[in-house]
């Protein structure tokens, strides 16, 4: 089966400054030293496959939480040293030796299909003024998806927005004045809510964003029903805030729950059980959970559970909230999640069309970048985690938006560029591009993109002149064999950029 892949590492992390935009204004990145331990991982259904292998439960179920492997000894790298000067912003950058730097794209490994484009970071969003392009067309774009997904969502609902999940009153119809009254659990649509707090561990190269939950929630119910003298209720949920087909028609058999549960309004841990596994039936599976709680906080529950939409008019009871989209953006580009990156592209639908479906969502991406001046052409995305091998993208699109999320104009997307890993210290780069030029880790942040058959890059470089660059680099016939190599030949390139006196 082809599924996306990717490591992770977990150890205490240092960040530094990774240089600043051409001109106008000074990027900062974060930089993030590997130190407590590694972690790895590859996207997809063999990352989730550590879960079982450590019978880990959903309240730690965070691919940054997975143990090192016990053959692994921990090691500590060395801080960069600032890694340029900021760059003259007159200066044009150099087709020619950025060519020179990209040769690694020519190798026959990677396929007989490679396409790449390279321009400052400042330069306009529309995709003109690239420097460098290789190929023509699009290319499946894998995990880059993300980059687009996540613009969309922090440009239609800024980065301070946040999802509710709350608890509702509502009378049961024709019910006497003692009858049980209806207590219904509405989700909100927050991708990161869980079962239980989460505690707080030690620092890790990877971002962990606060978590809402369902016991905090259960907690706080029960203190208001208490308070007017409820003690038992009949239990609803509501999950209607996403419509539509929970499990994309463009992904391939088994991706469902291999790789992700059905995306839902109302899940905790996305959608896994109480052993770390996916369930078919999310919302269900939560509001059992959130049964049990209220229980355990002195209110009885007089039903099973059953799908009951909240009525216009019920009473509002508690409500719990998730980090920030700013926080969530990052988590999502930081390990490629695809549950989470999924539940952005319906909230993107919402936004846009009033409607939390895949295609609401897809149209609302074609909004939201035709608003800021990028024309997809013959690019379509079907989903917002890029796990269909329908997706299509050419890399001026994924350069076209870096430029968009990085401008002084847009201060609302910088977590875009904020959350790319950095390579050899943070994320799914934290393991990545030890090979070749050593000086590219930690002056290259990209989004990864893996399928079968498939490896992308999308991110931004400093190069040795302090330029910012922003790329894409796209492979998409890659013979199955050659798929480790090809990776490395990718990562190769990337890095090469960030030691490139690319300005002339």
């Amino acid at each position: 089966m082809g599924g996306t892949h990717q490591r992770e590492r977990e150890g205490r992390g240092r960040r530094s400054r990774l240089g600043g935009l051409r001109g106008a204004a000074v990027l900062v990145v974060v930089l993030a030293l590997v130190g407590a331990g590694l972690v790895a991982w590859r996207t997809g259904w063999a990352e989730e496959r550590w879960d079982a292998l450590r019978g880990r439960t959903s309240s730690d179920g965070d691919p940054a939480a997975v143990a090192a492997p016990p053959a692994v000894a921990p090691r500590v790298v060395a801080s960069p040293s600032p890694v340029a000067a900021e760059a003259d912003a007159s200066a044009p950058l150099d087709p020619a030796a950025l060519g020179q730097a990209l040769r690694p794209l020519a190798a026959p490994v990677l396929g007989p299909r490679v396409l790449a484009a390279v321009g400052s970071l400042d330069g306009p969003v529309d995709g003109s003024d690239l420097a460098f392009t290789r190929g023509r067309g699009t290319a499946i774009p894998a995990s880059t998806t993300k980059v687009v997904t996540t613009a969309a969502a922090l440009s239609l609902l800024g980065p301070q927005h946040t999802f509710a999940t709350t608890t509702v009153l509502q009378p049961a119809p024709g019910s006497s004045a003692g009858a049980v009254p209806r207590l219904v659990l509405v989700g909100g649509g927050d991708p990161y809510l869980t079962r239980a707090p989460v505690p707080t561990g030690a620092p890790t190269a990877t971002f962990a964003p606060p978590r809402a939950d369902l016991r905090t929630l259960a907690r706080e119910t029960a203190r208001t029903l208490q308070a007017q003298g409820t003690r038992s209720v009949a239990l609803g949920y509501d999950d209607t805030l996403f419509t539509g087909p929970a499990i994309s028609p463009r992904w391939e058999p088994g991706y469902v729950p291999d790789v992700v549960a059905p995306i839902s309004a109302l899940w905790i841990d996305e959608g896994r059980d109480a052993v770390g596994d996916r369930t078919l039936a999310p919302a269900d599976a939560a509001a059992g959970v959130f049964r049990a709680e209220l229980a355990a906080a002195g209110v009885r529950v007089v039903n099973t559970p059953r799908r009951l939409p909240a009525a216009p008019g019920a009473t509002p009871v508690a409500s719990v909230s998730s980090a920030s989209l700013a926080q969530i953006v990052q988590r999502v580009l930081e390990v490629s999640d695809n549950a989470a990156a999924e539940v952005l592209l319906r909230h993107v639908g919402l936004a846009a069309r009033g409607e939390g479906s895949f295609v609401a969502g897809r149209q609302g991406v074609v909004r939201a970048l035709a608003g800021a001046g990028i024309r997809l052409g013959a690019s379509v995305l079907h989903d917002g985690s890029g796990l269909s091998r329908a997706n299509r993208l050419a890399p001026a699109v994924l350069v076209s938006v870096l430029r968009w999320a990085a401008s002084p104009k847009h201060p609302e997307l910088r977590p875009v560029i904020a959350g790319l890993p950095v390579a050899g210290f943070t994320g799914s780069l934290s393991d990545r591009m030890g090979e070749g030029a050593p000086d590219g880790r930690g002056r290259v942040r990209a989004k990864t993109g893996t399928l079968s058959g498939v490896s992308s890059l999308a991110g931004i470089a400093v190069d040795a002149d302090g330029t910012v660059l922003a790329f894409a680099l796209m492979a998409d016939r890659i013979p199955e064999q050659r798929k480790f190599l090809a990776q490395t030949t990718l990562d190769t390139a990337a890095a090469r950029l960030g030691v490139c006196p690319c300005t002339r």
